[in-house]
């Protein structure tokens, strides 16, 4: 590793970008996995179906569900996994249990085989959005740390649209395949990838960890920024040690960790409830009304890959503006016109319920702009705040909190929105994700922290109180009734 930096000049980003894509790879075969659903669920309830039988909604409903049921308890083991074992092997374990999922589909085409494949598919839900960013966050210098963290949604969507393409144009068990190929090649390439220099450290493998450090950096392990990051590192994990050794009453007695913990609850939720996942899945219904008495006719699968489509742009805006603009403005801008393309849509829909008359491309614009929004602003800056906000000790299990609770929000949404619109009207429905995404981006301007380009120390000095500040400026100690956690 001393003398990579020669292939590609002094001070190169290359392999951490190497790095972060071969991190997020699993993010890829995560979305391809989800997104096989969409053209899947089609021919598996057709005539042509390969179980002989077609499948009923009851199944195909609990196929799609029994993912995110199986994320909750996955986000905690792959958090605990990434502490105990490293990130690297907790990643090589995730490109494992997909293995397994694509293998169990090409064996059996019985309904207990798909569940329990989806099954293996939430444990790689939990390490998608868990162990892929925290990776990706501890591998990262500071001025590329946004980028390279949008990697993660970016990967997601893309393997989405990955999905929806193939599963259009080939066969079903040639998807399964070319499937299987993609965790595949991973848990051979991965090999060659280091652990994180975090971890490292935390092992107390501090030689290995510079000399990763000047691998990822492209310097020498004598250079002088290599040395200042490794030092801080090394103050990060003395600060941790230095705290209470169970990570929830740490975060629980201590103010400012509690915040920024309130802080990554409110984000990972505003994301799963800003309308996303309910909107994707009643797409059909809302481009079937629009295309009413127009030449607009789109194929289920083409609705999906349409969605995909704007996804993935918006993802590529997410990671080419993230850093220019910081955190805090994309995550308010976002919410904003996600909020307010939810009311439009509501509006929409009392408009046609009233029969006032309202024009057929407000409701494909809204979906579109809420779906745009969501992979170019909520998705991303929530990960990214949540990884940016909490050192070593505490990334694993808030990351692992937050993505239970945004599991358990996306199994019911999915479970109970047709029912609940159906109830109370669906015009309703969108208010109220209106309505959220609104307040959010009122929140995050009011509460949210920046956190672009600073360090753990100054992004907990903007959740001081101004009472705590001046507490300190005139030589009190602030009681935090753990000892100071900064870096």
């Amino acid at each position: 590793m001393k003398k990579y930096y020669l292939l590609f000049g002094e001070g190169s980003k290359i392999n951490q970008i190497i790095c972060a894509v071969l991190i997020n790879l699993p993010v890829f075969g995560y979305g391809a996995s989800i997104g096989w659903m969409s053209p899947m669920t089609l021919l598996l309830q057709s005539k042509d179906s390969p179980t002989e039988v077609p499948l009923t909604d009851y199944e195909i409903s609990w196929m799609a569900a029994v993912a995110y049921l199986v994320c909750v308890p996955a986000d905690f083991l792959m958090a605990i996994l990434s502490d105990w074992m490293g990130r690297k092997k907790a990643l090589l374990f995730i490109s494992t249990a997909s293995v397994i999922a694509w293998i169990i589909k090409l064996s059996s085409y019985q309904i207990w085989a798909f569940i329990l494949a989806r099954s293996c598919i939430g444990i790689l839900m939990g390490g998608a959005y868990v162990t892929c960013p925290l990776y990706t966050k501890e591998i990262s210098e500071d001025s590329i740390r946004g980028v390279l963290g949008s990697l993660v949604v970016l990967f997601h969507v893309s393997g989405n649209l990955f999905a929806y393409i193939i599963g259009d144009l080939l066969s079903y068990r040639s998807v399964l395949w070319v499937c299987l190929s993609i965790p595949t090649l991973h848990l051979v390439l991965f090999m060659m990838m280091p652990d994180s220099p975090s971890y490292l450290v935390k092992r107390g493998k501090t030689e290995e960890a510079l000399r990763v450090l000047a691998w990822l950096r492209c310097r020498r392990e004598d250079d002088g920024l290599v040395l200042k990051e490794l030092e801080q590192i090394r103050n990060e994990q003395r600060s941790d040690d230095e705290s209470s050794k169970f990570v929830a009453k740490a975060i629980v007695k201590d103010k400012i960790l509690l915040r920024a913990f309130r802080i990554a609850i409110v984000v990972t939720l505003a994301r799963e409830v800003c309308g996303a996942i309910p909107v994707t899945n009643f797409a059909g219904d809302i481009f079937a009304n629009a295309s009413e008495g127009t030449t607009l006719v789109l194929s289920p699968n083409q609705q999906a890959m349409m969605l995909g489509g704007v996804q993935v742009i918006g993802s590529l805006v997410a990671s080419s503006v993230v850093e220019k603009t910081g955190r805090k403005p994309l995550l308010i801008i976002t919410s904003l016109v996600s909020g307010i393309s939810m009311c439009a849509l509501g509006s929409w829909f009392v408009a046609r319920e009233y029969g006032v008359w309202a024009p057929g491309w407000l409701p494909i614009s809204s979906l579109c702009i809420c779906i745009f929004c969501d992979s170019s602003g909520l998705q991303p800056v929530s990960v990214l705040v949540t990884g940016e906000m909490f050192s070593f000790k505490y990334r694993g299990t808030v990351m692992a909190t937050t993505m239970s609770l945004a599991s358990i929000c996306g199994f019911l949404q999915m479970l109970f929105f047709k029912q609940v619109a159906a109830a109370i009207g669906v015009h309703v429905s969108f208010y109220f994700f209106g309505a959220i995404c609104l307040t959010a981006a009122i929140y995050a301007l009011l509460v949210v922290p920046e956190t672009k380009l600073r360090s753990i120390g100054e992004i907990h000095e903007d959740l001081k109180t101004k009472k705590e500040k001046e507490l300190e400026l005139n030589g009190l100690p602030m009681v935090r009734s753990e000892k100071k956690d900064m870096c």
